[in-house]
């Protein structure tokens, strides 16, 4: 699979809502594959399908940034469930809304059900971090972003500062085009 770009703001896949995966084939697998691949590459620690163009519902998580190959987490057709009505506070990032960095509000713990890439049903139980993580990119899933979470004011602002730099941000060809 060619190396894959991650798309940014104000890109309209992002405000999509993805589709199920139906079956668990090769091509969801090499996506998979790819997605962590270019979430090391950015570095982040979380990335969902529809950020490399994709409008299924896939994301994959890695605290350790590539680090640890047991902390990679690939969900298919991941649903949260929040275990905790407690929320807190704290600056998240988005690797599809460059340099901008702000405060969101979480649940505390919540447990997330997917398919993993045998088509296994798995169930985590998550909390602090990785909770966080889990719910930002489920969120992308439903064409949510951290946008989503700040006033109207704020909002703008950023959606403002992230367009300018898109129009100054030459895109880069895609290494299947070079």
């Amino acid at each position: 699979m060619p190396e894959l770009r991650i798309r940014t703001y104000p890109d309209p896949i992002l405000r999509e809502k993805c589709l199920p995966v139906e079956e668990i084939d090769d091509r969801v697998r090499d996506l998979a594959a790819g997605m962590a691949e270019a979430m090391h590459r950015a570095p982040g620690v979380g990335l969902a399908a529809p950020q490399v163009g994709e409008s299924i519902r896939l994301i994959v998580v890695d605290l350790s940034v590539g680090q640890d190959p047991a902390q990679l987490h690939v969900l298919v057709n991941p649903e949260v469930e929040v275990l905790d009505g407690e929320q807190f506070e704290s600056e998240e990032g988005c690797l599809s809304l460059p340099e901008v960095l702000e405060k969101v509000q979480r649940f505390k713990r919540v447990r997330v059900r997917a398919l993993n890439l045998k088509g296994k049903e798995i169930v985590l139980d998550a909390q602090d971090r990785l909770g966080r993580v889990l719910q930002h990119e489920i969120e992308h899933l439903d064409g949510k972003l951290i946008l989503d979470h700040l006033n109207r004011v704020k909002r703008e602002l950023v959606k403002r500062r992230l367009k300018k730099r898109a129009k100054m941000t030459p895109v880069p060809p895609s290494p299947a085009s070079r």
